[in-house]
């Protein structure tokens, strides 16, 4: 069977790297021999990926229909880290979308910090919780829905790029959304850095797997500019804020597909797992887990509280913003 070409670099080359996803469940994942892009080998249609992700998606992915008080928290942490992040190169109170708002954390944080921010999500389970108790702005629909009218001065894409059936097809519509000179954020898993061993590494929902030199590639071949990478290089996700400047450049790392083979093949070893850094960072999300349990159910309550009384402010209370730190 012959694959669909690499929605990268138009490439038909392809190396099988892995057969199954981390369940066990049969998966094959393929690299681009010309640029490197890691991929399902075949691609679930449009119509396949809006029915899974119009109804089951929540439930069958983070294993619940409607939002837990754990992953409230972290997502509230999140959007805060992201708003901090970003802040500094955005215009004041200028017009923000999330696209996969999820629960609409990161919309409500910004929103909190003065900026007319909203979100869209094909799903509408988690939305729910976003309107009646975070009262955010957002709504249930596809970025294709939007008219490409550059309305937007920021665009956020977070852990969303991954899901797609073609990135460069969102990337392409989402820079007719953003005024001139405006910005984009991106964040996704760094195949470069996993967290997890090779076999836990691939997921059915993971169309396509990106590594800091194929989202980079992929933003300048639509008219992106790369303004700061937040994190190191061993950090487990990708963090770009990019600038629309309205000039596709597309250049190819031919390095990058041997590049990124030799980075997969290092987690098979047992020394990668026992390195400093990794183990540092299983540690750090254990602690975390324990403050979650310990603190979630309080956390959420007091945050629905703050933000169902300042619906209306763009200003957070003393209480909400202490949070956030």
């Amino acid at each position: 069977m012959e694959l669909a070409e690499c929605d990268l670099c138009g490439n038909r080359d392809f190396e099988a790297i892995s057969q199954k996803d981390r369940h066990g469940e049969m998966l094959e994942t393929v690299a681009c021999r010309q640029c490197g892009l890691v991929r399902h080998a075949v691609v679930p249609t449009e119509q396949e990926l809006q029915e899974f992700y119009s109804t089951n998606y929540r439930k069958a992915y983070n294993g619940e229909s409607s939002p837990g008080v754990r992953r409230i928290m972290r997502a509230w942490k999140n959007g805060t880290r992201i708003c901090r992040q970003v802040q500094p190169h955005l215009k004041p109170q200028g017009r923000v979308l999330e696209v996969g708002a999820g629960i609409g954390c990161t919309v409500k944080v910004f929103d909190q910090n003065g900026f007319n921010a909203e979100g869209i999500d094909p799903g509408s389970e988690f939305l729910a919780f976003s309107r009646d108790k975070l009262k955010a702005k957002v709504h249930t629909a596809n970025v294709y829905d939007l008219p490409r009218r550059s309305d937007y001065d920021a665009i956020l894409l977070v852990h969303v790029i991954e899901h797609v059936r073609s990135p460069r097809a969102a990337l392409e519509h989402i820079a007719g959304l953003i005024k001139p000179g405006g910005m984009f954020y991106v964040e996704c898993p760094n195949l470069q850095a996993p967290f997890a061993r090779r076999s836990r590494l691939f997921h059915t929902a993971h169309i396509h797997n990106f590594v800091p030199s194929t989202l980079m590639m992929l933003a300048r071949s639509c008219g992106f500019q790369l303004v700061q990478r937040f994190g190191d290089e061993q950090d487990p996700n990708l963090q770009m804020l990019f600038q629309h400047c309205g000039e596709p450049q597309m250049e190819i790392d031919s390095a990058n597909y041997q590049r990124t083979v030799h980075e997969l093949a290092r987690t098979n070893a047992v020394p990668y797992t026992l390195r400093l850094r990794y183990l540092r960072d299983r540690l750090k999300k254990l602690v975390g887990y324990v403050d979650e349990y310990a603190r979630a159910q309080r956390f959420v309550d007091q945050l629905i509280k703050d933000c169902g009384g300042l619906a209306n402010s763009p200003v957070p209370s003393a209480a909400l913003a202490n949070r956030a730190a």
